[in-house]
């Protein structure tokens, strides 16, 4: 990676680019948007050298610097226990704006030694190993521990989608809404921390949550426990302006501190893409039965979905299905159905990744109108095409979750 493609003013350190007979590797992209990757070489359970390169600025550049500077000729295990206040006592002066990069160099440090130790260690030797890397979990899913807020949740279901603006919000209501019909205790977390639609779907803008003590208690409406950031905002119009430690320190509350109780299901509603609110739900929920990934028909929608695929699969998390969402309108007058957004890209994506297709849902302007009203589209317009469709995509849903709903 060139200077320029930097900051024109950076010079380079000598620790700067990849790193000739290293053994550890690992490249992370941190909130921010920047990307750092670490390379190390270790012999003799000592780090001989340790290099890395970023596409941030001189503030990333200073923290990868400093933290190649406290790993290279440490012993392993201490190279692996640095934290990002060590490396910010390398930088006096740092802005409190670019403290991030710190945490996002040491993890990437970590991460690169547990990779080497991954590939490395014998697996005997883990019932006896002190160390704390990511070989020594490899025997479990990497989204297996579940707060305590979460024991009594028999079920976790989340739901993705690999870009915005395709109904997934709605359709995490509607699944919420209909498994609530069927008798069941639901809970519906809204993890889109800057864009939270849950309170607007149910009518609830503007209400907040109450605490008890130390524990959180949720909004109830339709049956559902709800726990959404627009409950705790002053006022719905009220920007979130957080990044990633902070985000993922809010998730861990509304899962942790929210009083759940007993749930059938929890469904969560996470923001689209595969950053890092998805992966902290994921990591935080503690083994999550699977995902609904929602997608539009036309291939821009289809493009991310392939994506949201590969996300589950790289962190083990199990996908209950594809559903189509705004597939075709049909005339009311003539019957003619028209496909505005393409035809079958929800389809194809599934057969071509053998993943259940869970159907087609199609565009009727009331749920828009009932979404906007707060009202329960599946209640007033239960004999549309829409809400059988969206019907027989949640007993698919059932019947991957746990047989069937009966």
């Amino acid at each position: 990676m060139s200077a320029a493609a930097l900051d024109g003013n950076i010079t380079l350190p000598g620790v700067f680019g990849p790193l000739k007979g290293a053994n550890g590797n690992a490249r992370i992209t941190g909130p921010c948007g920047d990307t750092m990757e670490f390379w190390v070489k270790i012999q003799d359970e000592r780090i001989l050298r340790c290099t890395f390169t970023t596409d941030g600025c001189s503030d990333s550049v200073a923290c990868g610097t400093a933290a190649c500077t406290l790993a290279s000729g440490a012993p392993e295990s201490v190279a692996f226990s640095l934290e990002p206040a060590d490396v910010l006592a390398l930088i006096p002066g740092l802005a409190e704006e670019s403290k991030h990069c710190a945490l996002l160099a040491i993890t990437t440090l970590r991460a690169a030694i547990s990779d080497y130790r991954k590939n490395h260690c014998p697996p005997e030797a883990c019932s006896s190993c002190e160390k704390k890397c990511s070989s020594r979990k490899e025997t479990t899913s990497p989204v297996q521990t579940a707060p305590n807020g979460l024991s009594r949740v028999k079920h976790k279901i989340v739901v993705l989608s690999g870009k915005g603006g395709v109904g997934k919000s709605t359709v995490a209501a509607h699944l919420a809404l209909s498994l609530s019909a069927k008798g069941f205790n639901v809970g519906l977390l809204d993890a889109d921390l800057h864009g939270p639609s849950i309170p607007t779907l149910f009518n609830l803008s503007g209400t907040h949550a109450e605490m008890f003590g130390d524990t959180i208690e949720p909004v109830r409406a339709g049956g559902v426990k709800l726990m959404s950031t627009g409950f705790m905002l002053e006022h719905p119009d009220q920007a979130v302006i957080a990044r990633g430690p902070m985000k993922i320190k809010i998730i861990e509350q509304m899962l942790k501190e929210v009083n759940w109780g007993d749930l059938d299901y929890l469904i969560t509603d996470c923001p689209p893409g595969t950053g890092d609110e998805p992966l902290s739900v994921c990591q935080l929920i503690g083994s999550p039965d699977g995902a609904v990934i929602v997608t539009t028909p036309q291939e821009i929608a289809a493009a991310d979905v392939r994506k949201s695929v590969q996300f589950c699969r790289k962190i083990d998390l199990p996908i209950l299905g594809i559903l189509e969402n705004m597939s075709g309108y049909t005339c009311p007058k003539c019957g003619e159905t028209v496909h505005l957004f393409g035809k079958d890209g929800g389809f194809k994506t599934a057969e071509k990744y053998n993943i259940a297709f869970l159907g087609r849902i199609p565009i009727d302007p009331n749920v828009g109108i009932c979404g906007d009203a707060g009202q329960s589209f599946l209640q007033k317009h239960s004999g549309s095409a829409a809400a059988q469709a969206f019907e027989t995509a949640v007993e698919q849903i059932g019947v991957a979750v746990r047989g069937s709903f009966s």
